[in-house]
């Protein structure tokens, strides 16, 4: 469980370093650490033999070179291919020519770069459709298990609502938070009724009226993503406990706005 205070940094680093490096990739990780970053988000899902991996896409084709590897009319839906064929993938390329032959990196492989340098990490479950409960299940134990000696665990997330409700059946103690890209009816009760300790709102969502109904109810708060001074600051300013952004250029853990 966490611990009594919110453990977590409040400034959180997009898919490892926002838009500086190639998403939810091992070198993001590494270059958001650079800017002074202890805590990260990142997408999950499963490929089709089951094994977790960061993509955020449903499809390969945005930010890897699938088409390329595997043929014009291949199908590239992300959680249709076994782990395999995407660890030969390029996830680097597409971003610039520096990147180039950079892997999909496995979830594994994220968590014990993040345990073995003490960083925090926000998982994102990213269910490929039809298998949000599959998804939550396996991701939810396999960070129970890469987790089971650290102090602080890992903190899940998803817009699914059955992905969180599958990751509570399987760990419960492994933290949730509820993901809003809009305030739908029965949202605060949802959240309480997955047993979820934060709510991750679009950063617009927010407002004194939703702030105080969310922490009145013993929720943490967090946003995403923010990328400008003005919206950090109106959030700050509200009692934000969590910042997700692209900008680890603009906002560092010793930024004048943290």
């Amino acid at each position: 469980m966490l611990q009594a205070t919110w453990p977590y940094p409040r400034w959180i680093a997009h898919r490892g370093a926002g838009k500086l490096a190639p998403e939810n990739t091992l070198a993001a990780f590494r270059l958001g650490a650079s800017h002074g970053y202890r805590m990260f988000e990142c997408d999950v899902k499963l490929s089709s033999d089951g094994v977790p991996f960061l993509l955020h896409d449903d499809n390969l084709t945005r930010t890897t070179n699938a088409t390329d590897k595997m043929g014009p009319d291949s199908d590239v839906i992300g959680g249709h291919h076994p782990w395999g064929t995407l660890a030969q993938l390029d996830a680097g390329s597409w971003h610039s020519r520096s990147f180039a032959g950079e892997p999909l990196p496995s979830f594994e492989a994220i968590a014990r770069y993040c345990l073995r340098n003490g960083y925090f990490l926000n998982i994102e479950i990213k269910p490929t459709p039809g298998l949000a409960r599959q998804t939550g299940d396996v991701v939810a134990r396999h960070a129970a298990q890469l987790w089971q000696n650290a102090s602080v665990p890992p903190l899940l997330s998803s817009f699914e609502v059955p992905a969180l409700e599958a990751a509570r059946a399987a760990q419960p103690d492994v933290p949730r938070g509820l993901l809003l890209d809009a305030l739908w009816p029965g949202w605060l009760e949802t959240a309480q009724s997955l047993g979820c300790v934060a709510i991750i709102c679009d950063h617009v969502l927010w407002d004194q009226v939703t702030m105080t109904r969310a922490q009145n109810a013993g929720f943490k708060t967090l946003s995403y993503t923010v990328n400008d001074e003005t919206t950090a600051r109106h959030l700050l300013d509200l009692g934000i406990d969590g910042i997700i952004t692209d900008r680890v250029d603009l906002f560092t853990p010793v930024s004048p706005c943290a």
